[in-house]
């Protein structure tokens, strides 16, 4: 087991390097490529819903919302040496220096992060703290006055105690990320599905991989709530199931996709 972002687990899933990987975003048509391309099949199974949320140091006391817009602003490769204080991003707000944080480059996050504020995926202004680990990322934050950041709302919720949450204001009114909120596609554009991709080869020729991942699939209904994502309908962990269990020792998928 290793710990990645999504884009450096998939490039390694792809070359046959792991039998499973976490993602926080679909595969895209480079890996789907890179797959097909070393005769990797796979299953994409989803597992929850989540929610990026953007975090500031809990003494921050000007802001509690901020627009895809501000966001945008912020977050820009143009904004890089430019936008570099809290007045910038709003009238009103403080003017003192803001300090950045969020994942990195090899995380599914950024991805998703930047090809919904600032319109395209893997551009942003890279004057920030970034890291992998988002315990750290969050400790960074709580420790940093003047800080704003993003990652997924599972790390919120692990230490909620220790920063503040922003409400995201998409142009119909700053919207918290809950339950109810990204269910129901209301906390925009920052809710995102989350999966696992697993390899057909190891699911056929890996009882252990195969065991471990019906263990794990079984049990889902009952312990993702504790991981701070917003679960499934429960039929939607049936079909993923009952997929699985119907997936013998029969010919893979054609990993080109063209079945």
């Amino acid at each position: 087991m290793a710990f990645s972002g999504t884009s450096a687990g998939f490039r390694r899933f792809c070359a046959g390097k792991t039998d499973i990987n976490d993602a926080s975003r679909r595969m895209n048509s480079n890996e789907q490529a890179l797959c097909a391309q070393n005769g990797i099949g796979y299953r994409e199974v989803p597992l929850a819903m989540d929610a990026i949320t953007v975090v500031v140091h809990p003494s921050n006391d000007w802001a509690s919302d901020i627009t895809v817009e501000e966001l945008k602003k912020l977050w820009t490769p143009a904004a890089e040496d430019k936008v570099r204080h809290w007045s910038y991003i709003r009238a009103g707000w403080p003017d003192r220096p803001v300090k950045l944080f969020g994942r990195g480059q090899d995380s599914g996050t950024y991805d998703v992060f930047t090809r919904q504020i600032v319109g395209e995926a893997h551009r942003s202004r890279q004057d920030y703290t970034a890291g992998e680990n988002e315990e750290e990322l969050a400790a960074g934050i709580a420790a940093e006055p003047d800080a704003l950041g993003f990652f997924g709302i599972g790390a919120y919720h692990r230490h909620w105690d220790e920063l503040k949450l922003l409400a995201i204001d998409s142009g119909k009114g700053p919207v918290y990320p809950t339950l109810k909120t990204v269910s129901e596609a209301h906390y925009q554009p920052l809710t995102r599905p989350l999966f696992i991709y697993l390899s057909e080869r190891s699911l056929q020729e890996k009882p252990t991989t195969r065991a471990f991942v019906m263990h794990y699939l079984q049990g889902l209904p009952t312990w993702i709530h504790f991981t701070g994502f917003m679960p499934l309908r429960a039929e939607r962990y049936a079909q993923s199931l009952q997929s699985l269990e119907s997936f013998n020792a029969a010919p893979a998928a054609d990993p080109a996709g063209t079945r």
